[in-house]
């Protein structure tokens, strides 16, 4: 893989032609898989700059951007990035607030995290793009196809709830006090341990190791990124987390780990049932964490997705649902 390089400035990855369903190469690449070639582009919105992660391989469909949960950063992704890519360019960001971008004060709330990507579509000259938002993110994506309806083809929602539950948001304000006091290692361990299944919900892929990661990335984390993650907590108590407005009638998909207990399988139901053309399915063996859980997978269900492949049928996912009056039927497929 080449180095990657930093660009100061804009640029143009317009689209202009339908997407296209392309070959994939197998998992890292075969012979002639078109190289993967990575870039950064350093932009400022409103005074404060953030950070995009922009990477190719050849593909000439509709561009996907990544808005990745509040303990991710742009390149979280990179895994899922690589069964992406042949289809069109993938671009992952530190929106302001997050990750290696600027501080953003708390109160700066989730319209303006919708406007800061706006603003990064903008600067990348996109004139359509598949949106797909995990978590915090997607209720960030979420604000956005509200907002900025004409710039989304499709929306892909994963571990989304439609409110932040009054146990967590007083798990929040104890979490405040906690980095306050400096208690790093025990919030570490709550907050893994709120992302994660409890033992005895069910059979999770990877569990062990993926509870160890989440912990040691929380645990390790610099002054400035604690200051950022209080800050981030302050902002989920201050504003709305889901405001019902209208949404494009785009093709949408939302989907839940099978044992989430953060974001249950009912929440995303509940998700898919306000959006007008949305189908809602679990990722199996899996929980908050499924992306990482089951990154081939999840990887392979995104690139279905924003291609237009069958759904149903896949050894790693229940059957699609629909819903009409806000009940479930069977999806399309």
């Amino acid at each position: 893989m080449p180095s990657s390089v930093t660009v100061q400035g804009q640029g143009s990855l317009t689209h202009r032609d339908p997407a296209v369903p392309l070959p994939v190469p197998a998992q890292g690449g075969g012979p002639d898989a078109a190289p993967l070639r990575v870039e950064e582009r350093h932009l400022v919105f409103d005074g404060l700059g953030y950070v995009c992660r922009i990477a190719r391989a050849g593909g000439s469909g509709t561009p996907v951007l990544i808005l990745g949960g509040s303990e991710q950063n742009r390149t979280s992704w990179t895994r899922h990035e690589k069964r992406l890519v042949p289809h069109g360019p993938v671009v992952t960001v530190d929106l302001p607030g997050y990750g290696t971008a600027d501080f953003l004060p708390a109160r700066y709330g989730i319209d303006h995290l919708a406007a800061a990507t706006r603003h990064l579509v903008d600067a990348l000259g996109l004139e359509r793009i598949s949106l797909f938002g995990t978590c915090f993110g997607g209720a960030i994506a979420l604000r956005f196809v509200q907002h900025y309806p004409a710039l989304v083809e499709r929306l892909m929602l994963s571990g989304m709830a439609t409110a932040v539950t009054d146990e967590y948001t007083a798990a929040m304000e104890r979490w405040d006090g906690m980095i306050a006091r400096g208690e790093t290692q025990d919030i570490a361990r709550e907050l893994t341990d709120r992302f994660m299944s409890p033992p005895g919900t069910g059979t999770v892929r990877k569990h062990a190791a993926v509870g160890r990661l989440v912990y040691q990335q929380i645990a390790g984390q610099s002054p400035a990124s604690l200051r950022k993650s209080a800050e981030h907590n302050r902002r989920l108590i201050r504003h709305e987390w889901y405001r019902p407005e209208p949404c494009p009638a785009v093709p949408a998909l939302v989907v839940t780990g099978e044992h989430d207990t953060l974001t249950t399988p009912d929440m995303g139901r509940r998700v898919a049932s306000v959006l007008p053309t949305a189908q809602f399915l679990t990722i199996l063996e899996t929980d908050h964490l499924a992306p990482l859980e089951r990154s081939a997978d999840f990887a392979d269900l995104m690139a279905r997705f924003v291609t237009d492949q069958p759904l149903a049928g896949l050894p790693y996912a229940t059957a699609p649902e629909a819903f009409v009056g806000g009940r479930a039927v069977p999806g399309r497929g």
